[in-house]
Parts: structure tokens; sequence; C-alpha cells
């Protein structure tokens, strides 16, 4: 393992981009930070590069992406309904299930080298998830997690009406992460009825804008959620 550590994560928002542009964009960060973290290993230590790690922050025009793990049948629409949504869909090469991103959802893909924070994916995940609840907490928003299931759930203690506001996939490769998080901040809810959400049947989706009743600032909740994931993972952003 390369013993020099690098903290420093250079913040990318790069407003609302096709989903593919993204997809391609994050691929060849982390590609050329798995390659440096190859070539590394056949250095001696004091000639090894520091690896970079980059947080990019985006919106999407509506899109469904399947997962690895997921099943094709938990999209519930056609390629004519596909159309008719103004929607993509796309098979990808992260864990879990069928997602929707769209306008008014915060997505975000931290490329990040654990070698320079913990190699723990099982805490990276609750990090992210954190962050999340560390900022509806700022709305007053109580969140938290249910055993078993990925992200951050809303009434994730009584269980009366639980429902997701913010759902986690990611991909990792010698330490090296990709995917990440999508946010509903001011999503369009509908679109989540034309899929089984992450594969998960009897539990609804919701929205800060949902929650509140009024649409939110995005900027302005970016911002907080951007610093909470720099302050738990002790991250310099710039």
């Amino acid at each position: 393992m390369n013993v020099q550590l690098n903290k420093r994560v250079k913040y990318i928002n790069l407003g609302e981009v096709d989903y593919k542009q993204a997809w391609d964009y994050q691929t060849e960060l982390f590609e050329q930070t798995v390659q440096l973290k190859i070539a590394n290993r056949k250095k001696p230590t004091a000639e090894q590069a520091l690896t970079n790690n980059y947080l990019i922050f985006c919106e999407h025009p509506h899109v469904y992406t399947l997962g690895k793990s997921g099943s094709e049948d938990h999209l519930l629409i056609n390629d004519d309904g596909l159309k008719a949504k103004n929607a993509t869909y796309y098979k990808i090469n992260r864990g879990g299930d069928i997602t929707y991103h769209g306008p008014g959802q915060i997505v975000g893909y931290p490329i990040l080298d654990l070698d320079n924070f913990f190699t723990d994916i099982h805490k990276y995940l609750r990090f992210l998830e954190e962050a999340v609840i560390l900022t509806l907490k700022e709305y007053g928003i109580e969140a938290g997690r249910i055993d078993g299931l990925t992200g951050v759930w809303l009434d994730h203690i009584a269980q009366k009406n639980p429902r997701k506001i913010c759902a986690l996939g990611v991909k990792s490769s010698r330490w090296v992460t990709m995917h990440g998080f999508a946010f509903n901040v001011n999503t369009q809810l509908d679109y989540f009825k034309n899929i089984v959400p992450c594969g998960i049947e009897d539990k609804a989706v919701t929205s800060l804008q949902q929650e509140l009743g009024a649409a939110q600032n995005m900027e302005e909740v970016s911002q907080k959620l951007k610093n909470h994931i720099a302050d738990l993972f002790e991250m310099e952003l710039y």
C-alpha cells in the first residue's frame, strides 16, 4: 500500500448532465486512479505518486439505471413508455437494483482512493448515509437506516410508513470507488411509479420537497451535504 496519504478531494459540480456523459467521465477518473495504483505497486515507496480523489455532484435528465444484482422485471414500462416519459434506461456496473435519476435530485459520485481514508466499504456506505442524515437534520427531519437495507429512510424506527429519501449503489476496485448516491430534494416522485425502486416493493419513496411542502434551494442543500461528507471523511475539499 502507498504509505503516503492524500486527503485532498477535488469537488466538481457538473450541473445537469446526461447520465452516459457523467458515467464516462467518472469511469475515466476511476480508471486513471486504478492504473496509477497498479503502477505504484512496482515502485519503491519513495517513488510512488499520490492518488487523486474527486467528489462529483450533478443532476441528470430522466433516467432509469439497473445495477448488476437487479432484475429487469423491476422496470415497469417498455421502450414506448420510456419515450413518452422522455426517459432513458441503462444497465450499469454498480451494485444494487433499479433506481431513477432526474432533475431536482442530487447525484453524488465520489471517486475516492479509500487507501487515503480507510479500507472499509461498509464504513464508506455508512458515512455517505450519515452525511445525508445530518443534512436532513438541518431541515428538521429525522432520518436513519433500516436494518438490511441501504440508503436513508424516514420513519425508520416505527416503520408505519417508511420511505426512502436517498438511494446508494457503488462499485469499488483496489479500494477505488465510483457511482454513489441519489438524494431526492425536489425530485418528481411520479417517475418512481414506473419501477420497483431498488427492488423493494412494500416501501415508499419521498423527497425533501415532499416532506417540507415546498421546493428547496438545491445549491444550499448541496453545500450542506458537501460539508458533511468532507467532515466525516476528514477531507480537504478544493
